[in-house]
């Protein structure tokens, strides 16, 4: 089975049970809901099924609450683990809308059907996402995720088809 990382719990939260994580994940309302299953991965101990008792928004964090696990003596031993979801759990997606593992290895090519590189990271800074490509020996390029440059993404072939504009990307090392 594959799993995908949705986030990391980095400490406690208060007496009551409650979890302080840093969310990976672009649908924390979804993931996080009251009855919610995720799986916590941490190093020394086998993966724990734990089923989401409330969420809740505070500062730049998620906190959760599992059921059966009702105080800080209980959770205690999960900080620094990954919640993940089963791959096959994942949402279904609206047109034109992908996740990220999805997009991540697919090889970009300009107008003129030259290969730029490789998306090796997806940076989301404000407004859309800007895709990191891997050039072979030059600087990576940075794409915004936007229509008038990503003209096309065909996930069976594996490729992004864009239209870049003159000076986005620095032809020089």
């Amino acid at each position: 089975m594959e799993y995908l990382n949705v986030g990391k719990i980095v400490n406690t939260h208060g007496i009551r049970g409650e979890v302080r994580v840093i969310s990976l994940t672009d649908f924390p309302e979804e993931r996080y809901q009251k009855g919610a299953t995720l799986l916590l991965f941490k190093e020394g101990m086998p993966p724990l099924s734990l089923t989401v008792a409330s969420h809740r928004r505070h500062k730049n964090f998620d906190l959760l609450t599992f059921e059966g696990y009702p105080n800080i003596n209980d959770v205690q031993n999960f900080r620094d683990g990954i919640l993940k979801v089963n791959k096959e759990d994942l949402a279904n997606l609206e047109e034109d809308e992908y996740y990220y593992h999805q997009i991540i290895g697919l090889t970009v090519l300009d107008e003129n059907k030259q290969e730029i590189g490789k998306i090796k990271e997806i940076l989301s800074p404000g407004a859309n996402d800007v895709w990191v490509v891997q050039r072979k020996g030059k600087k990576d390029a940075l794409i915004p995720y936007i229509a008038s440059v990503v003209t096309g993404i065909d996930l069976d072939n594996g490729v992004v088809n864009v239209e870049l504009p003159e000076g986005l990307i620095d032809d020089e090392n």
